[in-house]
């Protein structure tokens, strides 16, 4: 009866969503009375998650798991899932369990609520606060069924501490062929550079920056900040940045703790896909930019001119730090 969440990981550390997870479902754990279980997939050391109230680790060791695969993983979570008699199985928001999370709500013949972003309203009946119609407005939601899948929205809960005992058994689940119909030929990962999904800060650039030759000051504001750099579509689509770099409705969501936009002019699409980000400070030299009108903090001039200035004085109040 415990509950059950998929902890993510990356060449076998884990992604700091796994962490989030597992401090959500320790909170709804105490709310039911119960345990947390996660399931990993050749995450190698799995002690961290202790930390953060997981009671039970199934780890799955599998060459076959080697690349994301959304049929074989989904099958592995369903049968963590009915092993442990899971009533409630969480999932993160990220690319990979959103494609996980319909395939393991069909498998177990569950509810799937997306979005979530509070601890359940109720667990009797089962209700959860959600984002809806692109982050601009929520909804309360009755999952009826008896089993229940959660996707936990991104940044949405953050990092809860509690210390508990960990018990790590070996699991395998039974794979077969037509798990692996689909083939991953190749998979393209960016190193060296702090990952979009896992940023707490998100400097992103638009056309206002006037071509791929002044991407300089972005990449060094964030390089200040610890940040991850980001562009609207506009950009990509021109080359400018490489497509993984796109954030928005149509490219990756953004869910940082501060985002920051040099000359990005707010498009509909662009905001919908940012809005869960806790603070947006907008630098644009157009005041009527539509940016400005969902901007927590906003700066009127020339990005040439202000980032500069920004990064200077970034620079010198952290090394007044030290």
């Amino acid at each position: 009866m415990s509950i059950l969440i998929y902890a993510e990981s990356a060449e076998g550390k884990f992604k700091k969503v796994a962490f989030e997870l597992a401090s959500y479902a320790k909170k709804v754990a105490e709310k039911m009375g119960t345990t947390v279980t996660a399931v990993t997939v050749n995450a190698g050391d799995v002690s961290g998650l202790s930390k953060y109230g997981v009671d039970k680790v199934l780890k799955v060791t599998n060459d076959k798991l080697g690349a994301f695969n959304a049929k074989a993983y989904a099958d592995v979570i369903k049968q963590a899932a009915q092993k442990e008699g899971t009533k409630v199985v969480i999932l993160s928001s990220t690319t990979d369990s959103l494609y996980l999370a319909p395939l393991v709500a069909v498998g177990l013949n569950a509810g799937y609520a997306s979005n979530v972003i509070a601890l359940p309203e109720s667990t009797s009946p089962f209700t959860v606060k959600r984002n809806a119609f692109s982050n601009k407005a929520f909804n309360i939601t009755e999952i009826t069924t008896d089993v229940k899948v959660l996707g936990i929205g991104k940044n949405s809960f953050g990092l809860i501490e509690a210390d508990s005992s960990l018990a790590e058994e070996d699991f395998t689940p039974s794979l077969n062929d037509a798990d692996f119909s689909v083939k991953v030929e190749s998979v393209e990962k960016v190193t060296g550079k702090v990952t979009i999904a896992d940023a707490e800060i998100v400097v992103s650039g638009g056309r206002g920056m006037k071509g791929p030759e002044n991407w300089g000051m972005i990449e060094e504001l964030a390089a200040v900040l610890g940040a991850a750099t980001a562009a609207s579509k506009p950009v990509s689509d021109l080359g400018w940045r490489p497509h993984s770099e796109h954030v928005g409705q149509t490219g990756k969501p953004v869910a940082a703790n501060l985002y920051i936009a040099v000359g990005i002019s707010g498009a509909i699409q662009h905001i919908a896909g940012i809005n869960s980000s806790k603070v947006k400070l907008v630098i644009n030299s157009d005041p009527e930019a539509p940016f400005f009108k969902v901007a927590d903090y906003g700066v009127v001039g020339d990005a040439f001119q202000v980032l500069p200035v920004l990064i200077e004085k970034l620079k010198a109040f952290k090394a007044a730090q030290h």
